[in-house]
């Protein structure tokens, strides 16, 4: 019987080179599987829904700092790419643009959404500007101004909502009295601010947060804090009526196939949102003819909607009072569930907070503020301000010139993004 030839050295380096083929055959499933994973997580993302981070107060109390959100984009349509780049980042190639669509969608934005949306006076593609996080204010059609304080839509005032704060003027009776600071977070005061008189502070407060306030028995008095026209610098839009953060506007928020009348008025507003927004050349050529790409008129009609949207965070915001109205075209989606939190400060998750579903226009359903605290601790029966402009005490020249933050959202969760 004839013996086998194979050697040793033949079969050992047949077994290194099985071995070889199978370490290969793993690290290619390995590699197929996270091909497939990337690709599952690019079209969940890019259709269907979206994760961000807030990394600014501006919409305190109710989105916090470190809070993780959940964005649907199927709420109002997914909005399809706009640009050809690097999914979910700045990078893209430049020239290549894709029109405006969205598919699907089973709801319409609603005054009191929080909505996710491109930064709009950020240059490049739409798709590819900044996110910010705000709430939906002034719907496509109505006329929005600010009052001392207080927002009204078409005429009629729009209160403070539910965990949404501001600036407060408190008046005590003797200048020893203060909030322990130990209570502060508890009964909804976020900041405690002197002034230059010893018997009145600057409270920065939920509506909540106030009327607890206003039950102190050394508290005299209660009412909004509207900062002076002169200790405020910034320019607001549109730029040269003089506007302030607490006294704006009217201003008109433009409606898909809206029909307006050009004036020298209103110019100022409606220039931006033609040129920018629209992608029309726009001039003035007298006080009421304009050119619209070379043609005279006098009118225009509008191309999509538009939002007025504000942070819940009043007094710490560089919302729609500063750059203007946000597009359509802009709307990522609406921000429905904080599935995550985690105290920076603390350096703790903040248990309290993860799946809470993010309120809409329930906010506003509590009754106003100042209804709920007796007229004698208001300023209701407190001679008008100069001018209609509301009381105010000089701040110091830091409290006063304090900036609004912006709350710009990450591209992708869970990495940093500044202001």
């Amino acid at each position: 019987m004839a013996r086998s030839s194979t050697s040793p050295d033949r079969r050992t380096t047949r077994t290194s080179d099985d071995a070889s083929d199978a370490t290969k055959s793993e690290l290619r499933q390995w590699g197929e599987a996270l091909v497939v994973a990337v690709v599952i997580v690019v079209i969940v993302r890019t259709l269907f829904f979206d994760l961000f981070r807030i990394p600014t107060p501006s919409m305190e109390e109710n989105l916090l700092v470190g809070d993780y959100l959940f964005v649907s984009k199927v709420h109002y349509g997914t909005r399809m790419p706009m640009s050809l780049g690097v999914p979910f980042t700045s990078i893209h190639v430049p020239g290549v643009s894709f029109p405006y669509t969205r598919i699907g969608g089973f709801t319409n934005v609603q005054r009191g959404d929080a909505i996710v949306f491109n930064y709009p006076p950020d240059e490049g593609p739409i798709d590819r500007k900044t996110h910010y996080i705000k709430r939906v204010i002034g719907m496509p059609g109505d006329t929005l101004a600010v009052r001392d304080k207080m927002v009204h839509v078409n005429g009629r005032p729009l209160p403070l909502g539910r965990g949404m704060q501001q600036h407060w003027l408190v008046r005590k009776t003797g200048p020893r009295h203060q909030i322990p600071r130990g209570r502060m977070e508890e009964i909804g005061v976020s900041e405690v601010t002197p002034t230059q008189s010893a018997t009145a502070v600057r409270i920065t407060a939920t509506p909540e947060g106030i009327r607890r306030v206003s039950e102190f028995p050394w508290v005299e008095s209660v009412e909004p804090y509207v900062l002076p026209a002169s200790a405020f610098t910034a320019e607001l839009y549109p730029p040269g009526r003089g506007y302030t953060p607490d006294n704006y506007g009217p201003l008109h928020v433009p409606a898909e196939g809206e029909t307006v009348t050009l004036t020298a008025g209103n110019w100022a507003a409606y220039r931006p949102i033609i040129t920018r927004y629209e992608g029309h050349d726009a001039r003035q050529m007298t006080d009421s003819t304009f050119a619209i790409d070379g043609e005279r008129t006098t009118t225009y009609t509008f191309q999509q909607d538009y939002f007025f949207a504000m942070g819940d965070n009043r007094d710490n915001s560089q919302d729609s009072r500063f750059w203007g109205v946000v597009p359509m075209d802009h709307v990522v989606g609406k921000a429905i569930l904080t599935y995550f939190s985690w105290d920076h400060e603390a350096w703790l998750p903040r248990v309290g907070r993860i799946l809470n579903p993010i309120e809409g226009d329930e906010l506003f359903r509590d009754t106003p503020m100042m209804e709920q605290i007796p007229d004698s601790l208001t300023a209701r029966h407190r001679p008008p301000a100069p001018e209609g402009r509301g009381a105010a005490v000089e701040m110091g020249p830091v409290a006063a010139s304090q900036s609004p933050s912006s709350a710009t959202l990450p591209t992708s969760a869970p990495s940093h993004a500044s202001d």
